[in-house]
């Protein structure tokens, strides 16, 4: 029986691919600056400064753009507890090092352009932002807690996180209905999408190391999954919206993050597992087939809902 790497042997085995695709990286990178995105010439002083503090009425977002914006940029807050946990689990060292930095500059932008956007505009509420943000970060983020296998869990978990967030990035612009936010969105969700492509090569070549160990860490993570947000204030709610208005719901979850991941490293067609990794495959395979189950459950619910609350709208204005 094949034995689980180390952590240590397993950044070595990877390191020519860690520095490959940095290099990759960075060649498709495009240089862009958060003050291009935000429409300055809206902004005013609030009250401290003289000015008039947020009013509800002074925002231009419905009710699900406004959720989904405060959603998404509370999860980018949360950047110094990722940059821990990846640092942790990567290296400091040569390519590991590069894109530990490299990464963490580049989601920092994120988040700048998206408070600057919502306070300049006066979106939300920014001081209940800023409590919002106190708070989650207090709270911080943990990935599971896995012995010896840190990197394994760590790139599964965000290969999937990142195409996650770069569909909730898409959508939420798509949903905010103005051409700024929009294209500030765009540009967010393409960075997200290269750092997709980052990870999932990485988790890739795991699985052609070790096998075993790497399904074992992607099924874990596939039937445990959490978006990085999940212990920010109102985080249900907010969700909740998001998925009724299909900005991120549980079919865009399966088709259009897992499924095509899992295509990509070629999951159910590899040869090269154990009984070990064939008893894991069967297990993710098992969990998909309900989580399909639950995309529908969800969808007939939701359906439901929407047509009552349409009717509802129509007693209101007859």
């Amino acid at each position: 029986m094949a034995r689980d790497l180390t952590q240590l042997e397993l950044l070595t085995e990877l390191l020519p691919v860690a520095e490959e695709n940095v290099n990759r990286h960075i060649s498709m990178a495009k240089e862009w600056h958060p003050h291009d995105y935000v429409p300055w010439d809206e902004g005013r002083n609030f009250a401290a400064m003289g000015g008039e503090d947020w009013d509800p009425s002074q925002s231009q977002l419905d009710e699900v753009a406004k959720a989904a914006m405060i959603t998404n940029l509370l999860t980018e807050d949360n950047l110094p507890s990722y940059h821990r946990e990846i640092a942790e689990n990567f290296s400091q060292d040569g390519a590991w090092g590069t894109w530990v930095g490299r990464w963490t500059a580049e989601e920092n932008r994120h988040g700048i352009v998206m408070r600057d956007y919502l306070v300049t505009t006066r979106a939300v509420d920014p001081v209940a932002l800023e409590q919002a943000r106190m708070e989650h970060m207090t709270n911080g983020f943990a990935s599971p807690e896995t012995e010896g296998a840190g990197l394994l869990y760590s790139v599964a978990y965000v290969t999937f996180q990142e195409l996650a967030t770069r569909v909730s990035h898409r959508n939420t612009g798509k949903a905010c209905n103005e051409p700024i936010a929009d294209r500030m969105l765009q540009r967010i969700a393409a960075d997200e999408n290269l750092h997709m492509i980052f990870y999932r090569n990485l988790c890739g070549s795991a699985l052609d190391i070790s096998p075993d160990q790497t399904i074992e860490a992607i099924d874990m993570i596939v039937q445990n999954f959490q978006m990085p947000g999940a212990g920010m204030p109102n985080f249900r709610r907010n969700g909740v919206l998001m998925a009724k208005h299909g900005i991120y719901d549980l079919r865009q979850h399966l088709e259009e993050v897992i499924m095509p991941v899992l295509r990509k490293w070629n999951i159910f067609e590899r040869t090269d597992f154990t009984a070990k990794g064939e008893n894991t495959r069967e297990s993710l395979a098992g969990f998909l087939e309900k989580l399909e189950k639950d995309v529908l459950k969800f969808e007939e619910q939701r359906d439901r809902m929407l047509a009552r609350e349409a009717k509802k709208r129509e007693m209101q204005a007859s």
